[in-house]
Parts: C-alpha cells; structure tokens; sequence
C-alpha cells in the first residue's frame, strides 16, 4: 500500500460525533457514562494488516502537548508510517478523564495518516476505568475502529499476582466485573494491564497484546509511539506539526 497522501486529510479515517470538547468535569462524566454503554466488548481480529500505537507526552515547563500516532506493519511491526501533532490542552490533568485531555490532539494525528490502522493500541486504558470508557474505548468510539488498552499502571480494580513466566496473565475484577486483565509480557518484569478497548473481546486483546511484544515490558505499537512522542526516536517519515485549536 502507497504511503503517499492524497490530501491534507486522510478520508478513510472518519471520527464520529458523539461530543464537544469544551465541557466541564460533570458533563465529561456523563458523556463517559453514556458512551461506555455504546462500547461493543466482543469481536475479533485475524490478520492485520497496519496496528497503530498512541501516546502523548506534555512538556512540564511550556505545557505544550505532543501527540504521535505510529503505524506498524505485521507480522514484522516496523514503523511505515508517523505523525505528531503539537498543541496546548484542551482539558486539566484529572485522573479518570484523561480522554478528553488527550484524544483532540491524538485524533488530529490519525487524520494525518495515509494509511488506516486496522488495530489501535493506546497507552492507557480501556474499560479499566470506573466508568468503564479510559481512553482507549473512548478512541475506538469515535474511530469506530478496534482499540485494545495497554496501561502501565492500575486505575481500578484488584488482580492476583500472574505467574512469573512471559505469558501469563490474570484477571482483573472490580465490582465483580471482570475489567482486563494483568499480562506478564516479560519475564520476571511487572505486568501491564490489558482491556478492552472497542470492538474486540478480551482474549483477543490479550493475545495482540501478547503478539506485538519484542523483547520488551510494552507492546511495540505503544514502546515506540512513546518514544515518538518524547523525541526520542527519530521518524521514519516527516512529522504533520499541526497546531491545534479547540471551538467553542
């Protein structure tokens, strides 16, 4: 597939409108309260084709946000394909509505894309969330796209210790749902928690997890959109330096 854009905006990424982004902390939770009832925990993925990763890094002295979205190819999860996108927040860092913080700037990045992702992660989570839709169900919602979350730490929610070998997992409950799930992905180093993120079960979310590792504690679509987003890979195409306003 040709990474050549036919225009400024990729066509085939198309995000619904579910919201605006200029809403207070009460109204974001009931948005997230009525989306994650919109959120389809079943699904599977066969043969991707391109899987993308997420993140977004802020710089704590200009507060100025950078975004990037990678696109790897599979079986070999190579990067074909990069996009950054700069720009101030448009939300406060409050835990549990990290979302809305971060998806204006994450989505401007897919649009950038030439190519479409077939499987997104995102570096945080799914319905491991008190209302269950963390970023992860929130972005495949408006992508209408297969999302799975990979987070590195737990918002919520209890799990046994998984077994010490890469490989093993194990389940994460609250309120005696079962919410994701703890996946070693290396052995003898903390797991990472795995959920749902939209349009796929748990255990195939568990299982791309799993797949797309390479020797490391995170997946590769998420290892290497962090390493984008903090400057500390260099790209293998020319960033889309977007700046980015939010409307009233």
């Amino acid at each position: 597939m040709s990474t050549r854009r036919r225009s400024r905006y990729n066509r085939d990424v198309k995000i619904q409108d579910l919201h605006g982004w200029q809403v207070s902390t009460s109204q974001a939770r009931a948005i997230q309260q009525e989306l994650a009832a919109r959120v389809l925990r079943s699904g599977t993925i066969i043969s991707p084709r391109f899987i993308a990763g997420t993140d977004i890094s802020i710089d704590k002295v200009s507060g100025i946000a950078t975004a990037a979205v990678v696109v790897l190819d599979y079986p070999g999860l190579r990067i074909v394909e990069s996009r950054l996108v700069r720009g101030e927040p448009g939300f406060p860092y409050i835990p549990g509505f990290l979302s809305f913080r971060e998806l204006p700037l994450i989505l401007t990045a897919c649009q950038q894309l030439a190519i479409t992702p077939d499987l997104i992660f995102t570096d945080g989570h799914g319905i491991a969330h008190p209302r269950r839709l963390g970023v992860a169900s929130h972005l495949g919602l408006l992508l209408d796209t297969p999302t799975i979350g990979c987070a590195k730490s737990l918002l919520c929610g209890q799990y046994q210790e998984p077994g010490f070998e890469a490989g093993s997992n194990a389940e994460i409950v609250d309120r005696d749902e079962v919410i994701g799930a703890a996946v070693r992905t290396r052995t003898g180093v903390k797991p990472v928690y795995v959920s749902i993120g939209h349009r796929l079960d748990l255990e195939t979310a568990i299982y791309w997890a799993q797949q797309c590792c390479r020797g490391y504690r995170l997946p590769e679509p998420t290892r290497l959109a962090h390493l984008v987003a903090g400057s500390h890979l260099k790209q293998n195409q020319a960033a889309a330096n977007v700046a980015v306003t939010y409307e009233h």
